[in-house]
């Protein structure tokens, strides 16, 4: 067979490929439940419809003109804090109110074993959704040396980075986590600079398929959290590879030791603790698939042993029938998570009110996520930052409240995608909006800065008898026994 005549077979299966793709790719599943009934406490599961094909429904970004801003909520105001960004992730901000962000993006690696097409297809979708460039690989410390909200000062921290995501800092040390590891390097606040070689502290499952590493530095100082999302949507590429990932570690900062936290959560992203328990909590993307009502991605709490199901459960006793290996023993009981954000959504970063923000007292009891936005879901779903209320003892409760909106525009395109969120030093919210290279200010204009959450506390019950030393609580009838005659 010559040589042209294989070119032209190549390019024919090619063709094919490419229009059974597009055919299916036009057609996907439409949601039939309204999105505000698949949120909150109690959300509405829709009947599973397992895809061969993935919906689509891409929202290309196309950026913000210079005098547009997103649409905040009633009482609040917005404006650019920073902008020209190589692709903003994660902020992190110091106590001498600079701020850290990562300009980065996910690493080249290679997929392992894995479908090829699939790889191809989602590698198209993704740069279609403004991913998938180089990585910037740097993180950027911006500085509003003026208090007018704007950051004049830029300085480079560091450029040798690899996909870094996570940042913490804490007793003069600054950690960072690139998609494979968790550096700490010495960094005193103020410094434009951070020198040195990054003191290995944890290795972490390298960043192919779901590949930020977020981190969050427990108040107490001596323990790290990671989060590790899977490679995978439901272990298609087996188990193994698997190993260390969807779950968060906690690592010990005084001995090293690092254990499993938590697991079965397919792609935890924002860490932060309550300020109600102090407990930690997480927001996850949940499993891609099962149509476009489904599944919720959710924010919850994360105690310490829990398991969360995936890749055989979601949302606490559903069994995803499509996964084929045997549930483990060990997966004895499976939580709920605790408030459901949406399906598609991708929930990336959180954080709880907090003593001195000043967002007003709408938005002073609860918990801001920012939604990145869908790109399989028929509406499209997420694109905006909102607010979780929760009640005096720590609980979520209602709707979500929209708090920046007016990303997603109604020709099908995208000014830019909410994916991070941090509270400034001045009480307002930074919000990293990737695709654009901008970060937003919000705040309430006028607005007192609120009060700390009151912790929830309790009485212990006394116990109902005691020994302390020569000291009892208790009498001859708590102890003694009467014996009977022979």
């Amino acid at each position: 067979m010559g040589i042209l005549k294989k070119l032209g077979i190549a390019l024919l299966v090619i063709l094919l490929v490419v229009l059974v793709a597009g055919y299916f790719f036009t057609r996907g599943d439409t949601a039939d439940v309204a999105f505000e009934e698949t949120v909150g406490t109690d959300p509405t599961l829709d009947e599973p419809e397992a895809e061969s094909f993935p919906t689509v429904a891409i929202a290309e970004p196309v950026g913000w003109a210079e005098d547009e801003v997103p649409t905040a909520a009633a009482g609040l105001a917005v404006t650019r804090f920073a902008d020209g960004l190589d692709h903003p992730r994660t902020l992190q901000a110091l106590p001498n109110g600079d701020i850290l962000v990562s300009l980065t993006q996910s690493p080249k690696l290679g997929g392992g074993e894995s479908n090829w097409l699939r790889d191809l297809i989602a590698g198209f979708l993704f740069r279609k959704a403004g991913a998938g460039g180089d990585s910037a690989n740097q993180l950027v410390l911006l500085r509003d040396g003026d208090g007018d909200g704007v950051a004049e000062g830029r300085f480079v921290l560091r450029d040798d980075l690899d996909s870094p995501s996570g940042l913490a800092w804490g007793d003069d040390t600054l950690y960072v986590a690139n998609h494979d590891e968790v550096l700490a390097f010495d960094y005193e606040l103020g410094a434009t600079q951070v020198t040195g070689e990054g003191r290995k502290i944890a290795d972490l499952a390298e960043g192919t398929g779901h590949w930020m590493r977020n981190l969050a530095l427990h108040p107490d100082g001596n323990r790290l959290y990671a989060a590790v999302g899977s490679k995978s949507n439901i272990g298609e590429d087996g188990l193994e590879i698997e190993e260390g990932r969807a779950l968060i570690w906690e690592i010990n900062l005084e001995t090293g030791r690092q254990r499993v936290f938590a697991a079965g959560l397919r792609n935890a992203n924002g860490l932060d603790f309550s300020p109600w328990s102090g407990e930690l909590w997480t927001t996850v993307n949940e499993r891609d698939m099962l149509g476009s009502d489904l599944v919720p991605d959710y924010l919850t709490n994360v105690p310490v042993g829990a398991h969360y199901g995936w890749p055989w459960v979601y949302y606490g006793d559903n069994f995803d029938r499509r996964v084929k290996y045997p549930i483990p023993q060990a997966i004895s009981y499976v939580r709920t998570p605790e408030y459901a954000l949406g399906p598609h959504v991708a929930a990336l970063g959180f954080v709880f009110s907090r003593e001195g923000a000043k967002l007003g007292e709408n938005f002073a009891s609860g918990a801001l996520i920012a939604r990145h936005g869908s790109w399989n879901r028929k509406p499209p779903s997420g694109y905006d930052v909102v607010y979780v209320a929760f009640d005096e003892r720590g609980n979520p409760v209602g709707k979500p409240v929209p708090v920046l909106t007016g990303f997603l525009q109604d020709d099908g395109t995208t000014r830019g995608r909410p994916t991070w969120v941090e509270w400034a030093g001045d009480g307002s919210l930074l919000v990293s909006d990737d695709t654009a290279g901008i970060i937003w200010r919000v705040f309430a204009p006028g607005a007192e800065a609120q009060q700390g959450i009151e912790r929830v506390t309790g009485d212990r019950l006394p116990p109902q008898r005691e020994l302390r030393g020569q000291q009892a609580t208790f009498g001859e009838d708590d102890y003694a026994r009467r014996v009977t005659a022979e």
